[in-house]
């Protein structure tokens, strides 16, 4: 297994066109995507096509990986493979999480509400993954496969914008095409203290600006200013 810092020097070797870099990221690389692609087995896809769409998710999650990002690569390649073999089953079916996963996303949910409520921040994947006795890529997809919390990904309407999600701020583009939200969680844990606090109050707690105003005991405008330029700075982060 790669370690990290040779894994970044492969990534920018790939990315500057070292298709032989390519090549042994994937190879090196293949236990990871077998492991996300068995939870996809027994849905109507050939094993050697699930492998196929693995590494071309693989493959894009090298392509678009920031290595100046604090983001373990292994979190990043999940959800890209997962979203690779999911825009698949959409174009050609229905979409069918087990029960198990969708009891596991619940059981994270509750523990990631409790550890934000103990420890005032979000949890990371490693200690999700540390609490349930998994691996981190399980953590992973287990959350993304049971859909995007529902204040990251559904409209809200608090009289002050209508209709707006945080993925939508983000210059209109659809939210398959982002990194996914873990490694959003990772820039956001990396904001200032106030800044964290208006996003995680704002898009995971469904706080209107007025009740984020009144804790931080400043104006709903300013509350409101404050959160452009931070959704700006997300976006920005996110493309870059």
């Amino acid at each position: 297994m790669l370690g990290q810092e040779e894994t970044l020097e492969l990534i920018k070797m790939a990315q500057s066109g070292d298709e032989q870099a390519k090549e042994r990221l994937i190879t090196e690389n293949s236990p990871l995507i077998k492991s996300v692609i068995r939870w996809f087995r027994g849905k109507g896809i050939e094993n050697d096509d699930l492998y196929q769409l693995g590494c071309l998710g693989f493959v894009k999650a090298i392509n678009n990986f920031d290595c100046g990002f604090n983001v373990k690569f292994s979190t990043y390649v999940v959800p890209m493979v997962v979203g690779e073999i999911k825009r698949f089953m959409r174009d050609d079916g229905a979409i069918k999480v087990s029960r198990a996963m969708k009891g596991l996303n619940l059981k994270i949910n509750r523990f990631v509400d409790a550890f934000f409520v103990q420890n005032g921040r979000k949890a990371t994947v490693s200690e999700i993954a540390n609490h349930f006795k998994l691996e981190e890529q399980e953590v992973v997809l287990a959350m993304d496969s049971a859909k995007m919390p529902v204040s990251l990904y559904t409209p809200f309407d608090d009289g002050e914008e209508e209709g707006l999600t945080l993925v939508d701020r983000f210059d209109g583009q659809e939210s398959e095409d982002f990194v996914d939200k873990f490694a959003l969680r990772d820039i956001i844990d990396k904001l200032e203290e106030r800044d964290k606090k208006i996003i995680l109050l704002r898009y995971f707690y469904d706080k209107t600006q007025s009740e984020i105003a009144q804790k931080l005991g400043v104006s709903q405008v300013q509350v409101s200013r404050l959160e452009n330029k931070i959704l700006d700075t997300l976006r920005k982060k996110m493309e870059s």
